[in-house]
């Protein structure tokens, strides 16, 4: 394998509207994401995944862009974005722009020109039919939106103020590439591709991911603007399998650097219901998916690592105990992830153990999923009552990773010294940076440790290219896996439960490089009478 810099690369993404604002307008903002950068290179993070802070309506967080080359005022400017930029690449951290290039805002210029008439010059940049077809949008209703200036209808996969962009139009392409090169000018690390697998769709044979188009897509997009550049990019691709993922990944093929891929993520929704009907928590399910993904590539694709982004709940609340193991199960979860071979994410607020939150009213839920899934599922097609929903929102919902960035125990958490543009959750007092840097063992501490031993001489090439082997993959509580790389062996150990979990393994331990219950603790122990404690981690070395 090649190696690259973005191997060993730690990202951390930032929710720019619930980070840090500087303003007191209740957002989130540039300078406010500067003030914290001392913070983050503290952590010792590579990158700063920044969701999207162009111009936009806001109608779904910013995920809707009425100008790919201009800020919203309510972060800030263009000179707030370059000071970002450069402040942080004092610190040997670069900026990975969030591009949604499978849909506008409708309040963007071309749009905005697109509707003025069928032979308007930019009509063909988005998706006009006569009729509409079966396909509906991922939000909730269907996927086409009638406009009665032009008497046609127009595509949306996403909401109806998101127009979905033509791409078998080369007129897209080219602008959607112009402005990529801009942001590489501007001196930016690299992107996150928004629901890149869907620029590909075929519209009129009902395919919306993965159209025959997508890779060729790509490939052009690579060489007018990635290629011979020290940039990383990633692609969100909520269908890939392990062969789709190689169709991007792959080096050769000269697309992306990595993907997000979503099997995991997806293991505990109801079949019908989605995320709004979660089922039970399967470790072994989870082992096995995780697993394929680990084996899957051999030089011929790239894991990006995650368990929360903007999209999704807690982990902590969802998979570990978010009461009496808060700080246990957040560590464990960072152990399992961070030992992997792949790049690491660490989404805001993970790196103290943030929780979901259980708001009492829906209107104080601001997600737009949340309000359009409501209408369908409760107030429709009564599929689910409104409480059995609230359970969904409570466990699933996109919310509770967006709730601010909880700093101290002050008013507002620190956040903003103005109104919140979403609530607080309300045990910021007990769980915030301010504690987490006081505390020498907080979860705070524990990721700053596993990123310094991926960056370690001695251990870092097994962490970032070794091979993987799950060890007892039929156990219910314990999640066990062995890293290899030139003679080196890591056990890594977790205890995926609430109770002791008593083991034999047949190996001797030469050193323990990180307990997530006793961070100072590099005794030896025997494997072969083993006693692990409730959401307790190990990070080994084995003797030979």
């Amino acid at each position: 394998m090649n190696k690259q810099w973005w191997h060993s690369a730690v990202v951390y993404q930032v929710y720019p509207r619930s980070f840090c604002d500087s303003s007191g307008d209740g957002n989130g903002d540039l300078p406010g994401i500067i003030s914290k950068l001392d913070y983050l290179e503290k952590l010792g993070v590579d990158l700063i995944w920044l969701s999207p802070v162009y111009l936009s309506p806001m109608k779904d967080n910013g995920y809707d862009i009425a100008d790919y080359q201009a800020i919203d005022p309510r972060f800030g400017n263009m000179d707030d974005m370059r000071q970002l930029i450069a402040q942080a690449k004092q610190r040997n951290i670069g900026i990975m722009m969030d591009l949604v290039l499978n849909h506008t805002s409708d309040q963007h210029r071309w749009f905005e020109q697109a509707k003025q008439s069928r032979d308007n010059p930019y009509r063909d940049y988005y998706i006009w039919r006569d009729q509409r077809n079966s396909i509906g949008s991922i939000f909730g209703g269907p996927a086409w939106q009638y406009d009665s200036n032009t008497q046609q209808h127009y595509f949306h996969l996403f909401a109806d103020a998101q127009p979905d962009l033509n791409w078998e139009n080369p007129a897209v392409a080219e602008e959607i590439q112009q402005m990529i090169s801009w942001w590489v000018d501007q001196g930016v690390a690299g992107f996150r591709l928004d629901v890149i697998d869907l620029i590909g769709k075929q519209i009129d044979q009902g395919i919306t991911e993965n159209g025959p188009r997508l890779h060729p897509l790509l490939q052009e997009m690579h060489q007018a603007c990635f290629k011979g550049k020290k940039l990383v990019t990633v692609g969100e691709t909520w269908g890939a399998t392990p062969e789709i993922a190689k169709l991007y990944s792959d080096p050769r093929r000269e697309e992306l650097s990595m993907v997000f891929q979503f099997e995991h993520a997806a293991l505990d929704w109801h079949p019908e219901h989605g995320k709004w009907q979660v089922q039970g928590f399967d470790l072994i399910a989870l082992k096995h998916v995780l697993s394929k993904w680990q084996t899957a590539f051999d030089g011929d694709g790239w894991n990006a690592l995650f368990w929360n982004n903007h999209d999704l709940p807690r982990i902590v609340s969802r998979w570990g105990d978010d009461g009496q193991y808060r700080e246990a199960s957040a560590k464990l979860f960072a152990t399992l992830l961070h030992g992997m071979q792949g790049t690491p994410y660490i989404y805001q607020g993970e790196e103290i153990a943030m929780t979901n939150v259980q708001f009492d009213q829906l209107d104080d839920y601001h997600d737009i999923e949340i309000k359009n899934s409501y209408q369908e599922k409760v107030l429709e097609q009564k599929s689910l009552s409104h409480q059995q929903f609230m359970q969904g929102v409570y466990k699933s919902a996109r919310d509770n990773a967006r709730t601010p960035m909880q700093w101290d125990d002050s008013e507002n958490a620190g956040f903003s010294c103005g109104q919140p543009w979403l609530k607080l959750n309300p045990n910021y007092a007990q769980i915030n940076v301010a504690a987490a840097l006081d505390n020498p063992n907080s979860v705070y501490y524990h990721y700053q440790r596993l990123i310094a031993l991926r960056k370690s001489k001695e251990y870092g090439d097994t962490l970032v290219y070794g091979s993987y082997q799950l060890l007892l993959p039929e156990h219910k509580q314990v999640f066990a896996y062995l890293r290899q790389y030139q003679g080196q062996r890591l056990l890594v150990l977790a205890n995926v439960s609430a109770q002791q979990q008593r083991l034999s393994l047949d190996y001797q331990v030469d050193k323990v490089l990180l307990d997530n219950l006793q961070p100072e603790d590099e005794s030896k122990i025997d494997l072969t009478q083993l006693n692990l404690a409730p959401y307790q981690a190990l990070i080994c070395t084995l003797a030979d």
